[in-house]
């Protein structure tokens, strides 16, 4: 997105320039005290501006949880709706809050370049968070060797479908591209939309496509190599998925004309008023479906990995995270501390049991062990959610993933994938776009803004 291309140089210019406007409420701002009005110290968390119910869990599970803990500090946790702007003004001019919130580790490099974050290999040793996470979201949390990001739950682009529009007419659960298209084609053949989903309001979605096609028609091993600088974006391989990803679009299987007309809560109530067999998108969705799949809708929904093609035959999960925590450099070692603590505490199988019972969709913690985790406790689309989940972290154990742009890409390479509409619309060849991958990808892999990326197809030790 925009925001990470030019954050670089507001670092640059808020550092030239000082203390800048708008760092956000004095009590955040680590060159005060850190008192609040009591007694207790403030240990201030950033996190984006979650709707009123999800505040509500979160606070509950984790800043009552830490401040019963203990009584010299007090976490508050602020939910701001530019928080990532908010963020990056803070932290360049050394203030913001102890905790740091990211929206990927593309996003984190250019703070860790700057010296915004504390590394967090002693806490990793303290915590034990290197035997505990999913290796491949442990490392690219990971810059130089040095741990900077823990990523708060697994992501990943996917099929969810309803069960009632497949059974109604008598179509069984794809387990192959050729026959998912196969009911695209009949629903729309039917007057249904062949899938629902759309960027409205929010360009950066087409990267889920962009995404998923590079995973299951390119292959993770194809996009590894390009990652690692071994191989140029404009290949064979990748061309060809960014063309397939074209003539879906052209063959109206993303929602048709409908694609930019439509947002995710739109394609989700669609999806529940049986107007559509599925919706391809991200299983952060889940968090918008229980606003539509409720009552007798609720075991309407079902989510799988895309369907096998020819390059790619086993479940595998293009990988993503919703977002990352750090911990900011700029405060006191106490509070450096306590962030790690709290940190911690969401990184724990109960914390992801007690979150994802009321909010699924946001909290799937990358355990590489998820098996305490009550499942059968849980009802309706929690426990389809933290099903999901489990089915990812085995997969990635595996090794069975591929890489999400937003997680394993450089900002300006990101962006190219982003754009990938241009293809869809005509405007631009494949090819072409796949130049401007080259060009940006050679800057970046060059000035070391390429995160860590782990190796695809290797099971975890």
């Amino acid at each position: 997105m925009k925001l990470k291309r030019i954050l670089s140089i507001l670092l640059v210019l808020a550092m030239t320039v000082g203390m800048m406007a708008g760092c956000g409420k004095k009590s955040s701002e680590s060159a005060d005290d850190g008192k609040s009005d009591g007694a207790k110290e403030e240990i201030v968390m950033w996190f984006w501006g979650a709707e009123p119910y999800a505040q509500k869990v979160l606070n509950a599970n984790l800043a009552d949880k830490y401040n019963a803990s203990q009584d010299k500090y007090t976490l508050k946790i602020e939910y701001r709706n530019s928080v990532d702007s908010d963020m990056t003004t803070a932290l360049a001019a050394n203030k913001g809050p102890d905790i740091v919130y990211g929206s990927g580790p593309s996003f984190v490099m250019p703070l860790v370049e700057a010296g915004k974050l504390e590394p967090m290999d002693k806490y990793a040793e303290q915590y034990g968070w290197a035997d505990r996470i999913l290796k491949p979201i442990y490392e690219s949390g990971t810059v130089d060797g040095k741990l900077y990001s823990l990523a708060n739950s697994l992501n990943t682009v996917g099929v969810f479908y309803n069960k009632k529009v497949l059974e109604d007419n008598g179509w069984a659960v794809p387990t192959t591209v050729a026959e998912m298209e196969k009911i695209m084609d009949e629903a729309m053949a039917k007057g249904m939309y062949a899938s629902v989903t759309g960027n409205k309001g929010w360009k950066p979605v087409n990267e889920n496509y962009a995404s998923l096609f590079l995973t299951h028609y390119a292959g993770a091993d194809t996009v590894y190599k390009c990652l690692k600088g071994e191989e140029k974006w404009n290949n064979e391989a990748v061309v060809s998925a960014i063309e397939k990803s074209a003539e879906w679009y052209d063959k109206g299987y993303l929602a048709g004309k409908d694609y930019g007309n439509m947002n995710f809560s739109e394609a989700l109530q669609m999806l529940a008023d049986e107007r559509s067999p599925f919706f391809i998108g991200p299983t952060l969705g889940y968090q918008w479906a229980q606003s539509f799949f409720t009552d007798d809708k609720v075991d309407n929904l079902a989510f799988i990995p895309f369907p096998a093609t020819d390059k790619v035959t086993e479940p595998t999960y293009t990988l993503s995270v919703c977002c990352t925590f750090s911990i900011n450099a700029n405060v006191a070692q106490d509070h450096k501390d306590e962030a790690a603590k709290i940190i911690d505490i969401m990184m724990q199988p109960e914390f992801t049991e007690e979150m994802t019972s009321v909010w699924p969709g946001y909290w799937g913690t990358p355990l590489k062990d998820l098996s305490t985790v009550d499942v059968e406790s849980m009802t309706g689309l929690s426990k389809s959610y933290m099903e999901t989940i489990k089915n990812i972290a085995a997969a990635v154990n595996d090794g069975n993933f591929g890489y999400y742009t937003n997680v394993f890409f450089p900002s300006a390479t990101q962006q190219v994938f982003i754009d990938i509409e241009n293809v869809w619309y005509g405007t631009e060849s494949a090819s072409d776009l796949m130049d401007k991958a080259d060009t940006e990808f050679t800057k970046e892999l060059e000035k070391g803004l390429v995160p860590p990326v782990p190796q695809a197809g290797v099971k975890a030790e």
